[in-house]
């Protein structure tokens, strides 16, 4: 029997998104294991996350984001995400407690100064930021350089390397061409327990997705590299070609769908409101009937930066009989940053 592990996640921030779950589906399946698991982030909006990591389910803790900014004008993202995870890293290594294990995720600036743990170092990369930068002048080149080498020194620090498909196992070979160590692949798992729970109809969230329409569900973070428009592109096209030749039946069957695009959604991240907002005008030059859903417990400030006509989700259960049987009638496209469990 594996005797019990004291194992530690570190995570960029913790809110809502595909790595975020993996990380916490992770440390719950470990955790229920009888180890010791503890995840550090440098940021986590209690309003903005996973339920299992408010509720004292996992012990998360925040550093590293006392001193550096996200962002300095609104620029030098990267170097101040660095500078945040070299203080998080600190943090971790001055640290009374003794860890086994470091899975570190996304971010690998931090390895080096982790290694001071002595602890088994296990980063689980994703796709390489140095493909996903953009270089479009001499002098973004010139900025990126130093970062492009820090992330393939850091990322060959690691004591196990772990990505997510085959495809980005190829990508970090071309990327990093001087490390010698290949990535194993790791598939992210599915917690079917979230799955199987029973939804609660009294819950007055879901009202907003009543309806007798069919969903076609398109689930990502509202970033440009997602390119999002291309389903609205698809779900358009089907609906004037449908109109100019589809049958009866097929036209009445697809003429009763609806296009709902959920995901993350973060008012501190300048790129996810810009691109709802252009999402939402690329659907309406697309002919298509448009409404957006403000994230539960939204503040004024994020309320002021969603796209024109955005509604408020229902907090208060109405009589039944004041509500319309399908909310979503008349609507083309859902737009529904950020959701709940329930919703879920």
């Amino acid at each position: 029997m594996v005797r019990p592990l004291n194992i530690a996640f570190v995570h960029p921030d913790l809110g809502i998104g595909g790595a975020e779950r993996l990380v916490v589906d992770a440390a719950i399946s470990l955790q229920k294991r009888g180890h010791r698991v503890v995840i550090y982030t440098m940021h986590h909006d209690l309003s903005h996350c996973f339920a299992e990591t408010r509720d004292g389910t996992l012990d998360v803790r925040v550093g590293g984001n006392w001193l550096v900014p996200q962002s300095i004008g609104g620029r030098f993202h990267i170097l101040c995400t660095i500078l945040r995870s070299l203080m998080l890293a600190r943090q971790i290594v001055n640290d009374s407690e003794q860890y086994d294990a470091l899975f570190v995720d996304q971010l690998s600036a931090p390895i080096p100064l982790l290694k001071y743990t002595h602890a088994h170092i296990f980063f689980y990369c994703h796709f390489p930021d140095y493909l996903l930068a953009r270089r479009d002048s001499l002098g973004q080149k010139l900025y990126r350089a130093p970062f492009d080498l820090l992330e393939e020194f850091t990322t060959g620090e690691a004591d196990e390397i772990v990505v997510n498909s085959r495809f980005t196992q190829e990508t970090f070979r071309k990327a990093f061409p001087h490390l010698s160590k290949i990535p194993k692949v790791l598939s992210p798992a599915l917690n079917f327990e979230a799955y199987d729970r029973p939804v609660d109809s009294g819950d007055p969230l879901l009202r907003a997705l009543r309806t007798e329409k069919c969903i076609v569900l398109s689930i990502n973070r509202f970033e440009r590299k997602k390119d999002i428009g291309l389903a609205l592109q698809a779900f358009a096209l089907c609906l004037q070609r449908n109109s100019a030749t589809g049958n009866g039946a097929k036209r009445a069957a697809i003429n009763n769908c609806c296009l709902v695009v959920a995901g993350g959604w973060d008012p501190r991240v300048s790129e996810n409101t810009q691109y709802l907002k252009e999402l939402d005008a690329q659907a309406k030059q697309l002919g298509l009937c448009t409404r957006t859903i403000a994230p539960q417990r939204a503040s004024k400030e994020a309320l002021a930066l969603l796209p024109d006509g955005a509604v408020g989700a229902p907090t208060i259960l109405d009589d039944d009989d004041d509500i319309p049987t399908d909310q979503l009638a008349s609507i083309d496209v859902l737009f529904l940053p950020s959701f709940t469990e329930n919703q879920r």
